[in-house]
């Protein structure tokens, strides 16, 4: 799977776990096409899974956040009106961008941009005009019951 192939496999589902198993489908388990029991970094393919979620985090397309069950969710640009407008039924954490960091020392840190810094006034405004419910209705439909949401 080619960076673009994982961006577009998110895109056509909306919501994914990066690496974890739950109740949406798991980009690494595409990238690979099997289930990972335990950390994908021992794969033997783990320097590919490394580098294609990386390009995958670092898209304008996909929100990198921990929106379901606390596990690294990818939510696809075109879901981020509801996610926007459903934002009252989510903790704030949840929705929170996760952003990667190098540091000089090369260590990997992950910052925490807060809901709603990094919405882009385009989606802001678009999830405006959305009815609520249909907004919730949509994202639970794709999250099927995720019991963090309220």
């Amino acid at each position: 799977m080619t960076p673009a192939e994982a961006i577009t496999f998110v895109r056509k589902h909306g919501i994914v776990l990066e690496s974890a198993n739950g109740q949406v489908p798991s980009l690494v388990q595409a990238i690979t096409g099997d289930k990972i029991s335990g950390s994908w970094w021992t794969h033997p393919r783990g320097k590919e899974i490394f580098q294609i979620t990386r390009l995958v985090h670092e898209s304008d397309q996909v929100l990198v956040c921990r929106l379901i069950s606390g596990k690294v969710t990818l939510v696809h640009r075109r879901l981020w009106p509801a996610l926007v407008r459903c934002a009252g039924h989510f903790r704030p954490e949840q929705i929170a961008q996760l952003v990667e960091q190098h540091t000089a020392s090369g260590k990997h840190v992950t910052e925490a941009i807060p809901f709603p810094n990094w919405v882009p006034n385009d989606i802001a405004t678009l999830a405006s005009t959305l009815d609520e419910a249909l907004a919730l209705d949509t994202l639970k439909s794709i999250i099927q019951g995720d019991t963090h949401a309220t």
